[in-house]
C-alpha cells in the first residue's frame, strides 16, 4: 500500500507470483474485483513465462569450464597459488584448487566474487543513469535475490533517504547494456511504484529502447548460472 499510489496495479513476477499495489485506504473489495477483472491478462502473462522457464545451466568446477562477466567469457582455471580465492587474470577466472573441492565453498567463493566486483562496478553506474531521469540516488547492495534481477525498497521511515537498490548477484553475467537497464528499471521505482505508462515513460527518459533491452533480458537471463553445480 502506498500513499503516493492514486491506481491499483498488478504485476506478474519471474517467479510466476502476483504483487498487488494499492493506494492507500483502498477497501478489500475493490482491490478484489480488480484482480477479478484482470484474469485474462494474468493467464496471459502465465502463459508467456511459461514459454521463457528458465534455462539456467548447471556450471562444473573443472578445469576449463565458462564462467561469464559481464557478456565476456572467461575459462575457470583451478591454481594453487596465494592471492584472493576467486579473481581475473588474462582471461581466466582463477579460482583456488582447495576451494574446489568443497563445492559449497566453491559456489561460495565465487558467488561472493561476482557481488563484490558486480557491485563495484554498479557503483559506478548508477549516478549516471538516476542523472538521466532526475531521481535520488538510492543506496546499492548486490545478493542473492532467487528469480528477481532487482529490487527497490523504498526509505520511508527507515532514515535511508533515496531507499535502497537490491541487484542479484547473477546479473553481472550479461554484457554491461543489461545490467544498466536493470539499474535504470530499479531506479525509475524510486519515483513511481508499478509498471504503467508513467513508468515506462520515466525510464524510456534514460533508455529509449527499454522494451528490447527488457525482452533481450528475458531471453538471456533464462541462460545465466544461478549456483547450481554438475557433478
Amino acid at each position: 500500500m502506498s500513499a503516493q499510489r492514486r491506481r491499483l496495479g498488478l504485476t506478474v513476477e519471474r517467479d510466476g507470483s502476483l504483487t498487488l499495489r494499492v493506494p492507500e485506504g483502498c477497501e478489500l473489495h475493490r482491490a478484489e474485483d480488480f484482480v477479478r477483472a484482470s484474469h485474462r491478462w494474468i493467464e496471459d502473462k502465465l502463459r508467456l513465462r511459461q514459454r521463457h522457464l528458465p534455462l539456467n545451466p548447471a556450471r562444473g568446477l573443472t578445469h576449463g569450464e565458462v564462467f561469464r562477466y559481464l557478456g565476456r567469457d572467461y575459462r575457470l582455471a583451478l591454481v594453487d597459488t596465494e592471492g584472493a580465492p576467486v579473481r581475473l587474470r588474462h582471461g581466466e577466472l582463477l579460482l583456488d584448487r582447495g576451494l574446489a573441492s568443497s563445492r559449497r565453498s566453491a559456489v561460495r567463493a565465487l558467488t561472493d566474487w561476482y557481488s563484490r566486483t558486480g557491485l563495484r562496478w554498479a557503483q559506478g553506474h548508477t549516478q549516471p543513469w538516476a542523472g538521466r531521469m532526475e531521481v535520488p540516488e538510492p543506496t546499492l547492495e548486490v545478493r542473492d535475490l532467487g528469480r528477481r534481477w532487482g529490487t527497490y525498497r523504498s526509505g520511508d521511515g527507515e532514515g535511508t533517504g533515496a531507499g535502497r537498490v537490491s541487484l542479484h548477484w547473477a546479473v553481472f553475467q550479461l554484457p554491461g547494456a543489461l545490467v544498466d537497464y536493470v539499474i535504470a528499471h530499479e531506479l525509475a521505482h524510486t519515483r513511481i511504484a508499478g509498471h504503467g505508462p508513467d513508468y515506462w515513460r520515466l525510464l524510456g527518459r534514460a533508455i529509449p529502447e527499454c522494451r528490447s533491452r527488457k525482452a533481450e533480458l528475458d531471453e538471456m537471463g533464462r541462460r545465466v548460472w544461478l549456483g547450481d553445480v554438475s557433478r
